[in-house]
């Protein structure tokens, strides 16, 4: 069940408090799951059950995304804004340094927890941030793309769409490699999301000069690409290991942008045994 907590940000306009909508369950130790852009926490869904054996799983609709309120007027959807809000959110949860799982902007927002002493572990899968300029244009128009026609849809256009594995495959081809696997519930849940994220133009804005360029030390790193996906390619995963060179870099075979649907015992696994890396280390 969806949750609220509220917490309060440390932006450039000084304190500003709000909400987001989160979901919980497991036991053990904090893992905190962190969508793409545009989409919501269900994306998590295919993974968490698995996860929870284990863990104490927290997924969260990030801020102007999902059901989550959007970040208070005037308040920038950058790196340095956001990813230190995540970290007051586990505060306000009772939490601290969470392994980090993220896909995405999920992904560069859990490398950029991982920086700054944020997160006990990081699983970043297809992260954002390691695009050279033409391939930063050619996933955000690509996104723009989706956002236009999740807007242009009727919903009752979009629910036809999304009972025929064509439509599925039209709808979501993009970020799934196997796209036809999604519910029809489920496409026509995360469309209407990102139809309805008030924070995507913001967040696209900010990220126009995001280039993650730091290393992430102390702390396990896995890196995961998707072998078909096809918003942003795999050779970013290259760039991103000379980058964090300690970390360890996944392929995902047959997976896409958002691997968690298309092979979720896959994705479970690279987590799981990032967090348990980290309990080695400890011990």
């Amino acid at each position: 069940m969806t949750a609220t907590v509220s917490f309060t940000i440390d932006s450039p306009l000084g304190p500003r408090t709000t909400s987001i909508a989160y979901e919980r369950k497991g036991a053990g130790e904090p893992l905190l799951l962190l969508h793409g852009i545009g989409h919501h926490l269900q994306a998590w869904h295919p993974v968490t059950d698995v996860l929870a054996s284990e863990h104490d799983v927290i997924s969260v609709d990030l801020p102007g995304f999902g059901t989550s309120e959007p970040l208070p007027e005037g308040v920038p959807y950058d790196l340095a804004t956001v990813a230190p809000a995540l970290g007051a959110v586990c505060t306000a949860l009772g939490v601290e340094r969470p392994h980090v799982a993220g896909n995405s902007l999920g992904g560069l927002l859990a490398l950029e927890m991982g920086r700054t002493g944020l997160a006990r572990s990081v699983t970043a899968l297809s992260p954002a941030g390691f695009w050279t300029e033409g391939e930063r244009r050619y996933a955000f128009a690509a996104l723009l793309a989706m956002r236009a026609g999740a807007r242009a849809l009727p919903r009752p256009a979009l629910e036809r769409l999304s009972r025929v594995a064509t439509g599925r495959v039209a709808l979501t081809g993009t970020i799934y490699a196997r796209p036809a696997r999604r519910s029809p519930e489920a496409v026509v849940a995360e469309t209407l999301a990102l139809r309805g994220a008030t924070g995507f133009e913001a967040t696209l804005a900010a990220g126009g000069s995001v280039r993650f360029t730091d290393d992430v030390p102390g702390l396990p790193v896995t890196i995961a690409w998707g072998t078909r996906d096809r918003l942003l390619l795999r050779r970013q995963g290259v760039r991103a290991k000379h980058t964090i060179p300690g970390a360890r870099l996944v392929r995902l075979p047959g997976c896409g942008h958002v691997p968690m649907n298309d092979d979720p015992a896959l994705v479970s696994r690279v987590i799981l045994d990032t967090a348990r890396s980290r309990a080695l280390v400890a011990a």
